[in-house]
């Protein structure tokens, strides 16, 4: 494998667009401007080089406008590079925007039908995937419904099946799977893992980082159309958001509330052992989340609650004062309330942290903060990339006669 050919091979690619101020919409305006329309050059990417190997599945992160999408329609040969080559090797199917290729006249069937000849399958060949390509979109009652009528998601399920039943040695997917439902999503990394096996190869672009951390060999940084870094995906994704995170002078906070309002989490802060506020932690750090509180109601035993939920949606912790026995008879008017957390055992992603304040039996919430606060977490100790939490076991080896290992067989 190590003497195989690269899958995609990309050699001083330089892409430009031409960005217009003010375009000659009449054959007046033509003849006022001598046929010239005003316009600046944007270059999307600049000299970028990188290689894909065979075989494994490979991810383009950066910001909106880093050149991900750009490069991915070049490989796709959808765009021609103004400078530089790209080679691709072996056949391409490609999934690059919402419903691409489809007909909202024509049914799914019909659509099934005419998207896979454009990629390059006979009508025989159809026949036998059909029902293949209808299970894995989930799309059995309405295959037969006009395409116009079906949601964002629904698209985006059938495009992407008939692009990987195409069975290409080469799939390029932009950010379109993050319509998808979780149902979907889980049936698309299954089929990652398929190709992988099967050797083929997958050049994702996403902004779902965790999605890139756990699908990803490979994973390419780009800038402003610059290729940054490339590198494995846990460093270099620990990397960037580290860089995101720089940016920003203010913790970020926002999401909805709700609740009677007599008593107001105020403000919600995770901060680091040296009493720094943060939106970055690594596994294993020492942090301190502190709610600052008002209250303008007299609210006998007040239960503070914090909520910890992964990016995916899946609630991870939800420790609270009632349950520790930390529970005063009245509030005061204002304060602080702290959780101390010795080591921080949540493994590399993006989580939020939700608040509330209320009675010990749920019943007169004053105050829900949901998503109040969004962190993110990075590699430390011990290293683990997968999951959600890290059970901090130490790992041990040690020597055994072959005839014990028989024996315990």
């Amino acid at each position: 494998m190590s003497g195989e050919k690269p899958a995609v091979v990309v050699e001083g690619v330089s892409k430009r667009f031409r960005v217009y101020h003010e375009r000659n919409q009449t054959l007046k305006s033509a003849v006022l401007r001598r046929g010239r329309a005003r316009y600046e050059e944007f270059w999307a990417l600049r000299d970028v080089d990188l290689e894909v190997p065979v075989g494994t599945t490979f991810g383009l992160i950066g910001h909106n406008g880093s050149g991900k999408s750009t490069l991915l329609k070049c490989m796709a040969r959808i765009l021609r590079p103004d400078t530089g080559r790209i080679a691709v090797t072996g056949s391409m199917s490609a999934l690059l925007e919402l419903g691409a290729g489809f007909h909202p006249e024509l049914s799914g069937r019909e659509n099934v039908y005419l998207n896979g000849s454009i990629l390059g399958l006979s009508r025989k060949e159809l026949d036998k995937r059909f029902d293949r390509i209808v299970d894995f979109a989930g799309l059995e009652r309405f295959i037969d419904t006009p395409v116009k009528n079906y949601s964002s998601g629904m698209y985006v399920r059938l495009g992407f099946s008939i692009a990987i039943n195409v069975e290409p040695d080469v799939l390029l997917v932009d950010e379109v799977l993050a319509v998808g439902d979780e149902a979907f999503q889980q049936r698309c990394t299954e089929k990652f893992a398929d190709l992988k096996y099967e050797g083929k190869t997958v050049v994702l672009v996403s902004h779902a980082l965790d999605s890139v951390r756990q699908l990803c060999d490979r994973a390419a940084w780009l800038e402003q159309g610059v290729l940054k870094d490339v590198g494995t995906p846990g460093d270099l994704i620990d990397e960037y958001v580290g860089g995101q995170r720089a940016e920003r002078s203010t913790v970020e906070t926002g999401g909805s509330r709700w609740g009677e309002g007599g008593a107001l989490i105020e403000k919600v802060e995770l901060l680091r052992a040296d009493g720094t506020p943060t939106t970055v932690a690594r596994t294993g750090d020492p942090v301190l989340v502190r709610l600052h509180y008002t209250s303008t109601v007299r609210l006998e035993q007040p239960v503070f609650a914090l909520e910890v939920h992964h990016s995916s949606g899946v609630q991870v912790s939800a420790p609270n004062t009632w349950e520790a026995r930390q529970v005063p008879d009245v509030l005061p008017e204002a304060g602080v309330v702290e959780l101390r957390i010795d080591r921080l055992m949540l493994v590399p992603g993006v989580y939020h942290l939700s608040a509330s304040v209320g009675d010990p039996y749920g019943r007169a919430i004053q105050d829900y903060r949901h998503h109040a606060l969004r962190f993110s977490v990075m590699h430390g100790t011990p290293r683990e990339s997968t999951g959600l939490m890290s059970l901090g076991g130490v790992w041990t080896l040690s020597e055994a006669a072959a005839d014990d290992v028989r024996d315990s067989a």
